[in-house]
């Protein structure tokens, strides 16, 4: 299969608040009060918690039956540390995560074998998981300057 390109669109609105939009779907991110925000809704790291953890749930469903894992129940509970004085400009560390973890709970039958195989398939085949894991290239092309003033 080709390469395939993945598109996205965010606004900022009032405040802190962003509109996100894909395909037609749309998420409201939002900072909770004491960041600057209204919380209307996820702020963008636990959004990529909850991204990580959405796609390794994907691929746990769909690669269930090459494993021969009846997959009753599947959940992922996810944490990850930051330093907010990066993000806040206090201090010289970085804004990003330093560290995420996260424990996948598998509701089943199948042995711990079958189990412990398909773990390893599932976290070396989750994009978000291998995007975070890996060095990606992050390009910004260019800047628009949507002039307002008239003259």
């Amino acid at each position: 299969m080709a390469v395939t390109t993945i598109h996205a669109k965010t606004v900022l609105q009032e405040n802190v608040l962003v509109e996100t939009e894909a395909r037609g779907h749309k998420v409201i991110v939002d900072e909770p009060q004491n960041l600057g925000g209204t919380d209307k809704g996820m702020n963008p790291v636990e959004l990529l918690l909850s991204a990580l953890g959405a796609c390794q749930s994907i691929v746990a469903r769909t690669y269930a039956n090459k494993f021969e894992v009846n997959l009753q129940k599947f959940w992922v509970e996810l944490e990850g540390d930051i330093d907010l004085d990066g993000f806040l400009g206090k201090s010289d560390v970085r804004p990003g995560f330093s560290n995420i973890r996260y424990t996948f709970h598998i509701e089943t039958d199948a042995s711990e074998e079958k189990v412990e195989a398909y773990k390893a398939f599932i976290e070396n085949h989750c994009p978000v998981g291998d995007t975070i894991a890996n060095t990606v290239e992050l390009v910004s092309s260019k800047v628009v300057v949507e002039n307002t003033v008239k003259g």
